[in-house]
């Protein structure tokens, strides 16, 4: 179990971890990770309803834009983010990109993707009613082994500095925020128009 998975299990589970009713010692779980594909008993002494974590594809674009224009302050490109940006995206990264289901709507996503190098997440959210659950956590994870599994050794990500419940998030799950280096880019297409919510 590496530093980063076992921050988020000790900090989300405890040294024990039940599962329909028993406890289950998590070194011993391999499938620990993928226990939000069921009920378990968190930290409050309550019961989590049944949640699912994974792969997006296209025909979630609707639930996932619904989930993005549900939140305050977050960035949506014109062109980027229609529906046929996020389809290019998913067919150059099949495998990586995820959604949580609860309730039979979507309640979290993360675009992620690599170039062969380098992964990268992308529109990291969750429903602002399903927070503190452990939903954001499950759906890194989720995306880091996909990278894993096509061989990619790094990942990053961009989070606004005024975003200060996402830069806590991220802190707390034991990612580097970097002090060494500019952040550039340069727009070759005016018509990708970046909007916020309101």
């Amino acid at each position: 179990m590496n530093r980063w998975r076992g921050h988020w299990d000790i900090e989300f589970l405890g040294s024990k971890h039940w599962h329909y009713g028993r406890v289950c010692d998590l070194e011993a779980n391999a499938a620990v990770k993928y226990r939000f594909l069921g009920y378990f008993w968190d930290k409050r002494k309550a019961w989590i309803k049944k949640m699912t974590v994974r792969t997006m594809t296209i025909d979630d674009y609707e639930g996932v834009k619904e989930l993005w224009l549900s939140i305050r302050g977050f960035a949506i490109r014109s062109l980027d983010d229609s529906r046929e940006g996020v389809a290019r995206f998913l067919v150059r990264n099949p495998s990586s990109s995820v959604v949580a289901v609860e309730d039979g709507r979507i309640v979290g996503a993360i675009l992620c993707g690599h170039d062969g190098r380098r992964g990268c997440l992308y529109h990291v959210c969750v429903n602002p009613a399903y927070r503190r659950r452990g939903i954001g956590k499950a759906m890194v994870v989720f995306c880091m082994d996909a990278l894993k599994k096509e061989n990619i050794n790094k990942v990053s990500l961009i989070a606004f500095t005024k975003n200060d419940i996402g830069n806590a998030f991220w802190h707390s799950v034991g990612w580097k925020q970097r002090e060494d280096l500019n952040y550039y880019d340069f727009v070759l297409n005016d018509e990708n128009i970046e909007a916020f919510n309101q």
